[in-house]
């Protein structure tokens, strides 16, 4: 077993925390990780997993060589795509990451048409409402969502989204709308565990009105929210692609519209050194052609 193999098993072990779930996930024999885990650790004359019957854990020195390794690896399957660059068509595997619900609606249908498209093209799609660290991670293509940060990423804005306070018919026949930002202090509303949105919602064309809400209702997953805002539990703040299609329905209505913060931008985050590579570009300008039709605003 080569060196990259050896560095693919011992990522495998780490991220699945077990030999066993690292073969299934690689597809080989457990007894093929184990050997290849001990023989990286003969080559490094380090122990990189404390191991038990019940567990298998980092050692210090896994936990430092882990990120190292990923690197390594990142760079090596990057190496791979900018020679693979040189054929028209997108090959070998697409590492693609966005947010949950906007991966399912929006990212998937794309990398669908893609493998359609091009045999040789294989992805993979890690859907999480965070976000993870590209050039760690090797992934290829990253969406994200709202403000980027100053980094030496390259960055393709291909739209926007708004956020939008809704609930349902039947608990606005019950409660009244809202008028003002203010009024949400007299109603029952609900929170995500994610980054953006707290117990502090933004309002205002510069997003300088802030209000505080006690949640009746904390869940951490968009679908959750949407369905227990439809299920008339409270308001929810979500965003315009998250509750398009419960608002289309006639299942949720939006409520103080005219206090919405500034719009968000959709951006497709990569390193330029991907920038050539077949499956990047194509992928980069089919999510450009699903933005002309989109209505995610």
């Amino acid at each position: 077993m080569d060196r990259f193999e050896t560095l693919t098993a011992f990522v495998a072990v780490a991220d699945q925390r077990g030999f066993a779930a690292a073969a299934r996930a690689l597809g080989m024999a457990p007894p093929a990780i184990t050997r290849a885990v001990a023989a990286l650790e003969r080559h490094l004359g380090v122990t990189l997993f404390h191991r038990s019957t019940r567990a298998v854990s980092l050692t210090d020195d896994g936990a430092a060589f882990l990120d190292r390794a990923r690197r390594i690896l990142a760079e090596l399957r990057e190496a791979e795509q900018i020679v693979m660059g040189g054929r028209s068509a997108p090959r070998g595997q697409l590492l693609v990451t966005a947010p949950v619900m906007f991966g399912r609606l929006h990212v998937l249908p794309v990398i669908s048409a893609l493998l359609e498209e091009y045999d040789g093209l294989n992805a993979r799609m890690l859907l999480l409402d965070r976000n993870v660290r590209i050039i760690e991670e090797g992934i290829d293509v990253a969406v994200r969502i709202g403000t980027l940060a100053d980094s030496a990423l390259r960055a393709v804005t291909i739209g926007s989204v708004r956020q939008t306070i809704v609930a349902s018919p039947g608990y606005l026949a019950r409660y009244g709308f809202p008028c003002a930002p203010a009024d949400l202090g007299t109603h029952r509303c609900m929170t995500g565990a994610g980054p953006r949105v707290g117990n502090t919602w933004q309002f205002g064309t510069r997003g300088d009105i802030h209000v505080q809400v006690t949640p009746r209702l904390i869940v951490n997953t968009v679908d959750a929210t949407i369905a227990a805002a439809e299920a008339g539990l409270g308001v929810a703040n979500v965003l315009s692609y998250q509750s398009a299609e419960a608002i289309a329905a006639g299942q949720l209505v939006p409520v103080l519209e005219e206090y919405a913060p500034p719009p968000m931008p959709i951006s497709l985050l990569y390193d330029a050194g991907r920038a050539a590579m077949p499956a990047v570009r194509a992928f980069i300008e089919a999510m450009r052609e699903r933005a002309r039709g989109a209505a995610w605003g």
